[in-house]
Parts: structure tokens; sequence; C-alpha cells
């Protein structure tokens, strides 16, 4: 069974990007998370923690606590991280040991492979364009 079309793997970075209006990405990550159904936005419960963390240590706990808000109002679909998410987050911890890839990273390629997705959303060019997932050649990175 093949995805469902415009599904897409969130990374910290763009709902970062999407709360600080003083981010260079702001404006075409507002776009990306504004134009798609919540069923479209999948967010790792690992990239969850860290992007509330990190809006609340940038932008304050008010917005991080919108942020939050919006998680549980249901504007993005929530993927926990299974067993096998897990594994593979370490094995491609050690094997891109060089680019000091971390769990949250790890993960949302993990997620991605899991579920077939070919997209993900992130401002991270550096690390997911030298990843390689198991099930396409590279992702196609937004915005």
């Amino acid at each position: 069974m093949s995805p469902p079309a415009g599904q897409v793997v969130l990374d910290t970075g763009i709902l970062l990007a999407g709360a600080d209006a003083d981010d260079g990405w702001h404006d075409r990550a507002t776009s990306l998370l504004e134009e798609r159904p919540a069923g479209q936005l999948l967010l790792p419960t690992t990239v969850a923690t860290e992007a509330a963390w990190m809006i609340g240590a940038r932008l304050g706990p008010a917005t991080e606590a919108a942020f939050v808000a919006s998680v549980g109002a249901g504007e993005f679909e929530v993927v926990d991280l299974v067993p096998a998410d897990w594994v593979r987050s370490a094995e491609l911890i050690d094997t891109y040991a060089d680019l000091g890839l971390g769990l949250v990273d790890a993960s949302v390629v993990a997620v991605a492979e899991r579920l077939g997705i070919a997209r993900v959303a992130t401002v991270d060019r550096r690390d997911f364009t030298v990843i390689r997932p198991r099930h396409i050649a590279a992702f196609e990175l937004l915005p």
C-alpha cells in the first residue's frame, strides 16, 4: 500500500521557522504548514519534543504553549516511534557519525522509511541531502 499523496515528515527547523517571524525560512515554512491538511503533516514525537524545547528557548513560553496547543488540537498527525524506528535510528546515527546525526534527524528518516514517505520538510539541507534512505534514492526536501 502506498502512502497518501502529499504526506510529508516534518523536521524541527521547519516548525521553528514557522513560529519565528524573524527566521529567514519563515514565509516558506508558514506557507507549507498552512497549505497542507493536518493529515499530511507527519510529526514524529521526537521532533515535537525538540521543537517545543527550541521554540520555548528562543521565542518564550507563550509561543511554546501555542505550539503545544496546536499539536493537541490536531494540526499535525503525530507519529510515535515503534521499536524498529529506534533500531533504525541507532543504525543511522552510527552510519552518519561524521555528520553528527542525532536522534531527531535519524528518527525523521526512520519514520519516513517505515511509512514510505519521500518528502521531508526541513531547513537542514546539509544532513538530509547526504542521508540515503532505504526506500528511495533521495528525499524530496520541502519547502
